[in-house]
């Protein structure tokens, strides 16, 4: 079975915790959790195309800021081991108190806005030698420029 196979079958009961996936010495996480993880600690997301969903990874060495901030925001978090068959390693449960989906809200409004940054970035990027990006430009820094005066 698929990581995000077992990650649908686990969200299915554990809806509203992040599901974080032991691999090697990293960590991953997918879909909505990645958003999370993205939001809360600012690591890049990585689009699954054949999936269709985002994960995001981050190294074992910074579990326990990880975890430490997970526990102050009052998010539920389980931890699954590849290696055993995708047990539950650890499994953190704030029962009523948990803000996974108050802090989901959040997360979605700032991926989806970094997603159409990032969109903005590769289509200048991708069309730097054309003539008309110069005026493309040059509307975003006046715009830019007109916010910093308020």
């Amino acid at each position: 079975m698929g990581i995000i196979n077992v990650i649908k079958n686990v969200k299915k009961i554990h809806e509203k915790d992040i599901i974080l996936i032991r691999i090697g010495k990293f960590y991953y996480s997918y879909g909505k959790d990645a958003y999370l993880m993205s939001y809360l600690f600012k690591y890049k997301l990585m689009k699954l195309e054949q999936e269709n969903t985002y994960s995001c990874a981050f190294p074992e060495q910074a579990f326990s800021k990880i975890s430490a901030l997970l526990d102050n925001k009052k998010i539920n978090y389980i931890i699954l081991d590849r290696r055993n068959n995708y047990d539950i390693e650890e499994k953190i449960d704030n029962k009523n108190l948990n803000k996974y989906d108050e802090y989901f809200k959040k997360a979605k409004e700032y991926v989806n806005k970094k997603i159409r940054i990032e969109k903005i970035y590769y289509y200048l990027i991708s069309n730097i030698n054309e003539k008309e990006i110069n005026v493309s430009i040059e509307k975003m820094e006046r715009i830019i420029n007109e916010r910093r005066k308020i």
